[in-house]
């Protein structure tokens, strides 16, 4: 593990938060001061739900230190080909995205945290790694919402698929991981 490596991961796990704020900025059409809250929360449940995920993977280290690349390209692959798929279908939902309710924010939050879950399991053969990463990935996160909403806002229709790339984004870091460890067995 290394910073490249997490700045990457966060980058790509940030896609969908920073497509649904986008969509909340295109329907907004002005700043609205709920976009920081949004931010907040979605950068909050990105950092949280990777820390849930670690503990869960600690109770199989041995098996995790030995399966490891491979675990993490099955993950951060099928993370990547769900987020592609999802981004075709984007549209679909737009204006259910467009609520402003905490409630509705949190439930987004779970949304588009849910696969970052599995992430934890990488940090089970690099626990140093944890904190610093959780924090760059929820940081990353927050940013990369709060931006998303910006663009939304004042770009208007944008004209790139930002979990198309986000999905690409995972699936090329799996990749990377799985031949550094296959190349180090």
């Amino acid at each position: 593990m290394d910073w490249i490596n997490v700045i990457i991961m966060g980058i790509g796990l940030a896609m969908d938060c920073c497509a649904v704020s986008a969509v909340q900025g295109l329907n907004q059409h002005s700043w609205h001061p709920r976009a920081l809250l949004m931010a907040a929360i979605f950068g909050f449940f990105h950092m949280t739900m990777p820390i849930i995920g670690y503990f869960a993977g600690t109770l199989f280290v041995s098996f995790m230190q030995r399966y490891a690349p491979w675990i993490a390209l099955a993950l951060l692959g099928f993370l990547g080909i769900k987020m592609i798929i999802e981004s075709f279908h984007a549209d679909k939902e737009a204006e259910k995205r467009a609520n402003w309710h905490v409630t509705n924010l949190l439930l987004l939050a779970v949304a588009t945290s849910v696969d970052v879950l599995a992430t934890g399991l990488l940090f089970v053969p690099y626990p140093d790694w944890l904190v610093p990463s959780v924090i760059t990935i929820g940081g990353i996160t927050a940013l990369f919402s709060l931006g998303g909403y910006l663009l939304g806002v004042y770009v208007g229709k944008l004209k790139i698929n930002m979990e198309l790339v986000g999905g690409l984004v995972l699936i090329a870091l799996g990749l990377k991981i799985w031949a550094e460890g296959f190349l180090c067995l």
